[in-house]
């Protein structure tokens, strides 16, 4: 599966609340610009922040569905709501 031309965030060398924050306002804007599908791509390392993205996907009210991609689980595929 390709997944060209979806918008993704890269969020490698980020501590956990900068992720936070940059993971939240791509959220946001990207569902202003009325995209359903993201995504992040956290690194596999010690899952730190892999966890923290995660943590914060079940957050985020804008945030419909997350799963860790098959192919590649140092990134996450999200799907957002439609902006109505």
């Amino acid at each position: 599966m390709f997944y060209n031309g979806l918008p993704s965030i890269d969020l490698h060398g980020e501590n956990r609340e900068s992720a936070r924050v940059l993971l939240n306002e791509f959220i946001n804007d990207n569902y202003k610009l009325h995209y359903k599908n993201l995504i992040i791509i956290h690194g596999k390392g010690s899952g730190i922040l892999k966890s923290t993205v995660h943590e914060e996907l079940r957050r985020n009210k804008l945030v419909k569905s997350f799963k860790l991609d098959f192919f590649n689980d140092g990134q996450t595929l999200v799907e957002i709501l439609e902006k109505k």
